[in-house]
Order: C-alpha cells, then sequence, then structure tokens
C-alpha cells in the first residue's frame, strides 16, 4: 500500500458510500457463514476396476466398482463424457437439446478389460481402472487421462453407495442422469454441489495450452495455476488473472492434431498446466500435464478434434453459432468521460465530424442515468435523448447504452416496485433479498438464472429503444459486482490475505437455476451470460426486424449467441498492448470471435506512443472501441498531438477500408464459428516455432498483423507462416516459415498480404471491389467475399473466387461457380525479396 492507497482508503471510509460499501459487505459475510454447508470430514473416492458396461446409443455405460462413466459420440463429431450418472443436459453452454447420437458409434471390448468407442474423428479408450485416452483415429495419442478422484463427506459416500443400483439402471437407459434436473441450463447434477473432485491429465511433451477464456498474460497459458471464477471487470493486465470471462475450455496443440476439452461445470475451480519436454535421443521425454479441480458440480466434458478450424466449426455446431453484429458495430466505437451530457456528447461526435475521423457508435456511460436508476435517463443531462440520437444517426453515429444488472433499492422507482412484485431479485438463504452496495445507494439484484425474470428483463429494454439507443453493453455483470466497491477495495488494501475477487452476491445467495435450485456458488460464473440472454432475447422481440447488438462486461461458455465482449479496461503501459491482442485471441479459441479491448483506459491516460500504437492494434480487432481517461490529461486523439492524429486517421481509413472483409470474416464466424483473428498456427499447427508466436495474428486468412508493442521501435521481427507473404506497405515478398525483420515507422504497424489472397475492400467510389496479390509461380489463391445483409436476418449468398498466375506473368480471377465476377479487381504491384 503506497500514501496515494492510503488516501483513498480514508477517503472512501469517511463517506456516505464508504459505510454503505462496509455494510454491504458484511451483509454478504454473514449469511455465507449461516447458508453455506460446514466442512465436514471427507474421504477420497476414485472409480475402482470395470464390473461390466451396457451398450448405448452413439456409445454407452461402463461401470466401476465406485462409480460409472457415460461415453457418447454425437453427430458432427463431439463425443461427451460423463461420471456418476451425468448427462450432457441440461446445460447453459449448449445452444440446445444434446446433438443426436452417431449411430456408427459403438461401444466395443479393449484389451486388459477395458473398452473403447471409435468415431470418425477420434478413438476413446477407456482403461478397466477408470483412465481415458483420446487418440486419433489413426492411434496418435492427444490426451490421457488418469482416473478422477472424488472427496465427499461420509454421510453422502454412504447414500451414494445405498443408491448405486437405482443410479445403475438410470444410467444404463442411454440418458447419462439427465433427470437430475429439468428445464434449459444448469451448472450441475443437483443444485447443491455434492462432491468436489479432480482430473490429472498427461499430454504429449510437445504440447501447448490455450483457452480457459479471457486470459491476460497469454494467450499461449502459461505454467501455473489458473482460476475458473469471473473476477470483477476492473482494470488488467499480465498476471491479472482470473479475469472478467473465465470457461473451462481448454485447447491443447500437439503435432498430432488440435484437442478441445470442455468440462461443463459452472463451479469454482481450477485448472494446472506444466509444458512438458522431449528427450530429443538424450533422454526420456516429460509428458506435459494438466490437472483440473472442481469445488462442486458435476464431472462430465466434451472432446472435440481436427484441425483448428473443424474444432472452432464442431464448438460453435454445440454450443451455438455466434451473433452476427449489425454492420455499423464494426466500425469505430467511442466511450468518452463519461458522456454525461447532451453537450459532451455532441462536442465529441462533432470532434470526430470535424477533423474526418469517422465514428460509427457513441456509448453513454452510467453519467446518463438518473440517480444510478439504471433505467431511468437523467433528464436534466439529456432533456430529448430520442432528438439527439436522431439527429446523430443522421451523422452516421448510433448510441449504446451501457446497463447493469443492479436495481436501485429505492420504493417508487418503477423497475424496483415492479421487481419486488413479480419477486424477481436474488435472495439470501432465510429469503430476504440480497441488497449490495452500487455507487451512492443499496441495490437488489435481478436472479436472471429463472427464464421468468428474464422475460421480465427483457422487457424493460423497449424504454431504451424509445429513447434512440441502437445497441446495449451489459456493464459490472460478472459475479453482480461493482468492482470499484469500496469495502472490497479496502479489503484489498489492509488485508494481508488480499480476496482475490470483489463480490457483491453471498456465496450462500439462493438461485433458480431454471427450477432446479442451488446458490451462488453454481450461479457465479453463468451470471452475465444469463443476463445477456435476457437482453438479446428481450431486444429481439421489441425489434423482432433487426439483429439485436449486445455485448457484456463477462460471460461463460455460450455467450457468443448473444454478442461479443470488451476485454474492459487493462493496465495503461506498454503490457497493455500484450494483454489486450492476449485476450481477444483467447477468447476467439473459446468461441467468442467479437470481442476488443478499451484503447485509452484508465485514470493516467497513455503517453501519446502507447496511444497510437494501442490504436494500430485496435483498428485489427474486432471490436474496435476507444475509451478517454477518466482523469485530467489527454483523451481524443487530437488532443496527443498532430502526429497522433494523423497516425489515428490513417488507422481509422484503413479499418474503414477493410470494411466488406470485416463484413465477410463477420458472416464467417457466424456460419462456421472460425474467429476474425486467429493465431499464426491457425493453418499450421505442427509448425512448433508458431505455436510460440504470441506477438502477431491473422485476420481471416488474408491478412498477418504485426503490431508494435514496445515503445521506441521502428522495426519488429515477424514469424512467418509457410508460403509466399506480401508487405502491404512496400509490395515486397517474402518466403516462409521463417522471421524477417520489417519497417514500423510511427504511423503504422507492419501488415502482410498471402500470396494469392483476394481481399474485399471499399474502392475510392465507396463500392466493394477485390484487392488481389499475386500468387506464387505455379500456385492457386482465393477470395471471399459475402455481402453486407444490412440489419435484419438475411443470409447473402457466399461469392468464392480463384487466383491464379498466368505464364506471361498476369493475374487471373475467376468466380468459383463460373459466372462472372461482378467487382472491380485491383491488381497489387509487387517486388521480389
Amino acid at each position: 500500500m503506497d500514501a496515494r492507497d492510503l488516501v483513498r482508503s480514508v477517503r472512501v471510509f469517511g463517506s456516505g458510500q464508504g459505510v454503505r460499501a462496509l455494510r454491504s459487505a458484511w451483509r454478504g459475510r454473514r449469511p455465507d457463514a449461516a447458508g453455506l454447508p460446514r466442512q465436514r470430514p471427507e474421504r477420497a473416492r476414485t472409480p475402482g476396476e470395470t464390473v461390466g458396461a451396457e451398450q448405448g446409443p452413439g456409445g454407452g455405460v461402463i461401470r466401476f466398482a465406485r462409480s460409472e462413466l457415460y461415453v457418447r459420440v454425437t453427430v458432427g463429431g463431439p463425443v461427451f463424457l460423463g461420471w456418476d450418472g451425468a448427462g450432457p443436459e441440461p446445460s447453459y453452454a449448449l445452444a440446445g437439446a444434446c446433438p443426436d447420437p452417431d449411430p456408427r458409434a459403438r461401444l466395443e471390448p479393449d484389451k486388459d478389460g477395458g473398452w473403447r468407442v471409435v468415431s470418425e474423428r477420434m478413438l476413446v479408450v477407456v482403461s478397466r481402472r477408470g483412465g481415458v485416452e483420446v487418440r486419433t483415429p489413426g492411434g496418435a495419442l492427444l490426451r490421457r487421462d488418469l482416473p478422477p478422484r472424488w472427496w465427499e463427506c461420509e454421510q453422502e459416500a454412504r447414500a451414494r453407495e445405498e443408491a448405486r443400483p437405482a443410479g445403475e439402471v438410470r444410467a444404463a437407459e442411454g440418458v447419462g442422469g439427465s433427470e437430475r434436473g429439468g428445464g434449459e441450463g444448469a451448472g450441475g447434477a443437483g443444485g447443491e454441489g455434492g462432491s468436489r473432485w479432480m482430473q490429472r491429465s498427461e499430454l504429449p511433451p510437445d504440447a501447448r495450452f490455450f483457452g480457459l477464456g479471457g486470459t491476460s498474460a497469454g494467450p499461449r497459458l502459461r505454467e501455473g495455476v489458473h482460476r475458473l471464477w469471473n473476477a470483477g471487470p476492473g482494470s488488467s493486465g499480465p498476471g491479472d488473472d482470473p479475469l472478467h470471462i473465465t470457461m473451462p475450455v481448454l485447447l491443447s496443440v500437439v503435432d498430432a492434431g488440435t484437442l478441445l476439452v470442455f468440462h461443463d461445470n459452472s463451479w469454482d475451480g481450477t485448472v494446472s498446466v506444466r509444458e512438458g519436454s522431449e528427450g530429443l535421443g538424450s533422454g526420456h521425454d516429460r509428458p506435459a500435464r494438466c490437472e483440473i479441480r472442481m469445488s462442486g458440480g458435476p464431472m462430465r466434458y466434451w472432446l472435440v478434434a481436427g484441425a483448428p478450424s473443424r474444432v472452432l466449426h464442431g464448438w460453435a455446431a454445440l454450443t451455438g453459432a455466434p451473433a452476427l453484429p449489425p454492420r455499423w458495430a464494426l466500425g469505430h466505437q467511442h466511450a468518452g468521460r463519461g458522456l454525461g451530457g447532451e453537450r459532451e456528447v455532441r462536442g465529441v461526435a462533432e470532434g470526430y465530424r470535424g477533423r474526418g475521423l469517422p465514428l460509427s457508435a457513441l456509448h453513454l456511460d452510467a453519467g446518463h442515468y438518473r440517480d444510478h436508476r439504471v433505467f431511468t435517463v437523467d433528464e436534466r443531462r439529456f432533456p430529448d435523448l430520442p432528438r439527439l440520437a436522431a439527429e446523430l444517426r443522421g451523422d452516421g453515429v448510433r448510441l449504446v447504452s451501457l446497463v447493469g444488472p443492479e436495481v436501485k433499492a429505492e420504493a417508487g422507482y418503477a423497475v424496483y416496485d415492479s421487481g419486488m412484485a413479480a419477486d424477481v431479485f436474488v435472495r439470501d438463504a432465510r429469503g430476504r433479498e440480497v441488497m449490495g452496495a452500487t455507487g451512492p445507494a443499496d441495490a437488489v439484484f435481478p436472479d436472471f438464472t429463472d427464464r421468468r425474470v428474464r422475460k421480465w428483463w427483457g422487457e424493460l429494454y423497449a424504454e431504451r429503444l424509445a429513447q434512440g439507443f441502437a445497441g446495449v453493453g451489459h456493464g459490472m455483470n460478472g459475479p453482480a459486482v461493482r468492482s470499484g466497491c469500496a469495502a472490497c477495495s479496502a479489503l484489498r488494501i489492509f488485508s494481508p490475505f488480499r480476496p482475490p475477487v470483489d463480490r457483491a452476491l453471498p456465496l450462500s445467495a439462493r438461485h433458480a437455476l431454471e427450477g432446479r435450485g442451488g446458490d451462488h456458488r453454481e450461479a457465479h460464473n453463468v451470471y452475465a451470460l444469463a443476463m445477456a440472454k435476457a437482453g438479446h432475447a428481450g431486444l429481439r422481440e421489441l425489434r423482432p426486424g433487426q439483429r439485436p447488438f449486445v455485448f457484456s462486461g463477462s460471460g461463460w461458455a455460450g455467450m457468443q449467441r448473444y454478442g461479443g465482449t470488451w476485454s474492459g479496461e487493462v493496465a495503461t503501459g506498454w503490457e497493455s498492448l500484450r494483454a489486450s491482442l492476449s485476450l481477444v485471441l483467447g477468447l476467439g479459441l473459446c468461441g467468442v470471435p467479437y470481442s476488443g479491448p478499451d484503447i485509452g483506459g484508465r485514470a493516467e491516460g497513455p503517453s501519446p506512443e502507447l496511444y497510437l500504437r494501442w490504436f494500430q492494434l485496435g483498428a485489427y480487432l474486432p471490436l474496435f472501441r476507444t475509451r478517454t481517461a477518466m482523469g485530467p490529461g489527454p483523451g481524443e486523439p487530437w488532443e496527443f498531438g498532430a502526429e497522433v492524429l494523423e497516425g489515428a486517421r490513417a488507422a481509422l481509413e484503413e479499418r474503414e477500408r477493410l470494411m466488406p472483409y470485416f463484413v465477410t470474416l463477420a458472416q464467417l464466424a457466424h456460419r462456421t464459428g472460425a474467429p476474425y483473428v486467429r493465431p499464426v498456427w491457425w493453418q499450421h499447427p505442427r509448425d512448433r516455432a508458431l505455436r510460440d508466436c504470441e506477438d502477431a495474428f491473422l485476420l481471416g486468412d488474408a491478412l498477418l498483423v504485426a503490431p508494435v508493442l514496445e515503445p521506441g521501435a521502428r522495426t519488429r521481427e515477424v514469424r512467418l507462416p509457410s508460403g509466399r507473404w506480401y508487405d502491404t506497405a512496400t509490395g515486397r515478398a517474402y518466403e516462409g516459415p521463417r522471421t524477417v525483420r520489417l519497417a514500423a515507422p510511427r504511423g503504422r504497424i507492419p501488415v502482410l498480404a498471402r500470396a494469392g489472397a483476394a481481399v474485399p475492400v471499399r474502392g475510392a467510389g465507396g463500392e466493394t471491389e477485390l484487392e488481389v496479390w499475386p500468387p506464387a509461380p505455379g500456385r492457386t489463391g482465393s477470395g471471399l467475399v459475402i455481402p453486407d445483409p444490412g440489419e435484419g436476418w438475411d443470409r447473402p449468398e457466399a461469392e468464392r473466387f480463384t487466383v491464379r498466375g498466368t505464364r506471361d506473368g498476369g493475374v487471373v480471377v475467376e468466380r468459383e461457380d463460373r459466372g462472372a465476377v461482378g467487382y472491380a479487381v485491383r491488381v497489387r504491384t509487387v517486388c521480389e525479396g
């Protein structure tokens, strides 16, 4: 703690807000002490040896002395495994019902008393003691799970053993125990937790780990322990994990293939990873290792294997297609210093328009609410918000409203009164509404895990639409917490134990969990996901002819169905650039393709050079949102000086020029699950040097972007994948795979185009044209255009093109369906290296 922290703490505790925050923290700890089960003596349990098996659709049930394993291969390739009667449904992650079983997959006896299931994309081998091996159809090892282990109290163990025959019959019916829950969405079997468990795994020594949602130190997961618990949406930097979006989605890449493992369990847990090493002829190989521990809930997981594109396609088919953002949401968006009034909003919009800087949306922060009443606009600051929204929209600028989950607990406030009448707020174990501190007032929180509550909440968005807002951002909704909670901040300052997570809802708070019932230990991680579902459904019902725009500050597996996410404020330092890139890449590999950071970030603000490099990086990310720092100092691009303004102008113009390409990538993500931003190993996962490359990324298949991540850099090294690549600024050709050094002047960052790519861009007249990069001699290339469908639900036809070189050095572009190309073609001039 430094002097500034001490002064801040004194000021906070001396204010009314500090008193309310302390009272809120005390309220949260008292219910937990009384409402959570006490720790009791536990004993460990393992599956034991096999005692039999039962065929079922797509696989079957393998019984052990003290447990059972349900294996089911589904149509499309994903494989489900559930222990102790856990079935694939109900689940918050799945897009709907569990996919149908693959009729070709069968449970077969294996050597040494084990069993195996053969499918089209993987081979699952179960040993006689409960170990599970995942192999390619050719037999190459992808992952080996050791027999799991449970810890349960004596009474639970006796009850389970007495109920064993009934449990075996239920699993043998081929449903995997899905009768334990009802309705949509579930985070566990039974809702009250049960035993904690642990699973250890071994992988080939060349394995690299990715995933687990949003991480700031990656995208490759570092050795150590990673927590699966959504933290508050405060500022973050490398090493500040866990962040606001954690997911039990682990992606491993080895020479044999790519494997995605998803543990469908929303309880608090940890994942430990350790990379392996190869003996290289002078010693034994050391396998890579992974260990997952969960504090409760079911032990069930999904496996998806194949090439990276196939894995993400299978994951999207399982958990839902990513929502398709409207075209304007792919442009530059901005959130200012609270944007607390109409004059300030108009000033910001005019500042961009007057300097010729493209702007598509302005985000109104909490400053447009009246007394923290989330659905009541402050008429003093915005006397005629619909008129303001209409005028800005005429200039091509939409308004986006920030909506938090907290509802001010004030009698006479319509939202609070209607919520109390409908009984929609989270209650504690004694049946009382849970109160939390939010700004200068106490607040209550809707229980979004109840379908009835989601319906009530979605109807409230009618007021947002009537006021002219075009989209909604869900903020502060990770664990239903305000990261600025005075009590939690003080605990971090004064306590030697440094609590890892801020929270306003006690762990013992009760949730509906779709009718099963449970507490916040299970609902915490899926709270924001359920809120996003409520908002998306409400907007879609209120405005059925337009695609909703919803993005959240937190979420869980499957959140891509309802929109995207912003990565929150990252620490204002050069580490913020790596953290921003890591977050977007990691979320994309977990199935959330639309995301981006808040460029500009924290109170003290970035330096001019850092702001420009951050701005240049953001111009190539799916969500391109700048944010004015809250403290004194420069905030808008023109306030950093003429050089920064010109650099920002160039980045914005390039973003607008690439808009048809971004529209195509958005459509492709919606149809296949492939992220816009991809790791450089995406098409070459066997290139081990590329697996370790974390300072560059692919934008689609055509472009490789190498942001500048260090101060003062005017050149930088770039690791190229296989093939020929052209520097888009100079046209110079480079052959991969190898490392090259490229110029990175302050006005731009290195961007390379793949040889043979036909990139849809905006021409000088605003129409779409094909920018073609000549293929390498003897090779061909390709291009893809999916036109903009507007804001409706139309599904435009994908237009595919082939690019080939002629003997005289020319380039020919042909449409694959033999029709007319239909676009102007501009072949870029290049020079050999």
